[in-house]
């Protein structure tokens, strides 16, 4: 038992450290060939923090454990949008850009809605490899939206090119790819950690998969997401934070699902059914968000009420798991 606790938190340190790593060498590249922060953002921080929870997820999956690998997914995205976020909107108002009111909204919308379609599509609630290949497919359409909006985010926003002009850094690129590779191989092992430490630990106690999943697990893969939006929002880099909340939310639906229901077909247990409608609630409340209140704002009292909803969620979770 002891040696299981060890276990996943070994591997939680690895996954943080290994995303740390990836983030920070991805970025560096990214930021030598001048790519907006918004992109990187949603593209290269937002796979590099989503990596813990592909770990996790392609190891359940190929394992048999479907309950971690969904239960993952569902709950770092619940935790990103309601903990996170949250926590980020208290410590000050953040702005949405036009294509985050008026597009990465919507597609984190359809793909919650698209997850929840395909979980319950028939009567085996299996996620099939077809199904793994649409989602995977979104994914790479994803991708190719961020590459557009990185040539016409700037009009799109309305904000001068001059504006957003990056500093001249000197970045080693061979460094940063040595951080990618040593990044990968810490997300790789840390993963393994947390998967087999955590299915020890439900046999021993006889707590179910799910609540690992929806709890432990779920926030210690969401710690990259929260140090970077945090750090991020601290610094007044409030596209990066919200950025990569967003692109994080619909690539570990898109990528992490997708990728995984292709190794092998996931089966779906309905019973998380509740929290992907509060997942699909919450979403449509920050889309709605710059249209109320303050206008183009996500408010503190936004992010009150959002934490507020993850803290009821987490304790009701862990009460009727246990019960």
């Amino acid at each position: 038992m002891i040696l299981s606790i060890l276990g996943i938190l070994i591997g939680l340190v690895l996954l943080v450290k290994g995303a740390d790593f990836l983030v920070d060498g991805g970025s560096n590249i990214a930021k030598k060939f001048h790519i907006p922060e918004i992109v990187i953002g949603m593209t290269i921080v937002s796979i590099g923090t989503s990596m813990p929870e592909l770990m996790v997820s392609v190891d359940s999956a190929l394992n048999g454990f479907s309950d971690i690998s969904v239960g993952n997914v569902i709950g770092s995205n619940m935790a990103n949008l309601f903990l996170i976020l949250g926590v980020c909107a208290m410590m000050k108002n953040l702005p949405y850009k036009n294509q985050t009111k008026f597009i990465e909204s919507g597609i984190a919308i359809f793909c919650t809605v698209l997850l929840l379609l395909f979980a319950n599509n028939g009567g085996n609630n299996i996620i099939t490899r077809n199904e793994g290949f649409i989602l995977t497919g979104f994914c790479i359409l994803f991708i190719i939206y961020n590459i557009i909006m990185a040539k016409v985010g700037e009009k799109f926003d309305g904000v001068p090119d001059e504006v957003r002009a990056e500093k001249n850094e000197d970045i080693s690129v061979p460094k940063s790819l040595f951080l990618i590779i040593i990044g990968c191989v810490a997300l790789k092992f840390g993963g393994d950690f947390v998967v087999n430490s955590a299915v020890k630990i439900a046999k021993t106690v006889g707590i179910t998969e799910k609540l690992i999943s929806l709890t432990i697990i779920a926030i210690g893969t969401s710690l990259p997401e929260l140090v970077t939006s945090i750090t991020a929002t601290k610094k007044n880099d409030v596209d990066m934070a919200i950025g990569n909340i967003i692109g994080s939310g619909i690539l570990n639906i898109l990528l992490i699902i997708g990728f995984s229901s292709i190794l092998s077909p996931i089966k779906y247990a309905t019973n998380y059914n509740n929290d992907l409608l509060l997942l699909l609630m919450g979403t449509v409340l920050f889309a709605l968000f710059p249209f109320t209140g303050e206008k183009d704002h996500m408010t503190r009292t936004n992010g009150k009420a959002f934490f507020a909803i993850y803290v009821i969620y987490f304790m009701n979770t862990i009460y009727f798991e246990l019960v």
